[in-house]
């Protein structure tokens, strides 16, 4: 059982609907169906919780190191922090983060 399988609790930074979005608009990723439909119904169906930019997590993603300047991957990083939660990402910058040493699923 993989340890998405075993969480009480899946969630998802606010920033990666951004993401998606932009992605998207940016014929960088294909949805199914249209963007804001494909949005919705990702959320709805997945029992997955829409985690805010919370004023913690805006402090803590400008006080990271800057090993990364995207502002929606440091924001990523930092809603893990504050929320205490494991971090998957494919990203090869995040394992220079310190702050995600045994939080961070590659």
């Amino acid at each position: 059982m993989s340890r998405i399988q075993s969480s009480e609790e899946v969630g998802v930074s606010a920033i990666s609907c951004f993401e998606v979005a932009w992605l998207e608009r940016h014929n960088r990723i294909a949805l199914p169906c249209p963007r804001q439909e494909w949005l919705e119904k990702a959320l709805a169906r997945s029992g997955i919780s829409l985690l805010p930019i919370s004023p913690i997590v805006a402090s803590i993603a400008v006080d990271l190191p800057e090993h990364h300047r995207d502002p929606q991957d440091r924001i990523i990083i930092a809603t893990a922090l504050a929320y205490e939660g494991t971090l998957i990402s494919a990203d090869g910058k995040f394992p220079l983060y310190s702050e995600l040493t045994d939080r961070l699923l590659t």
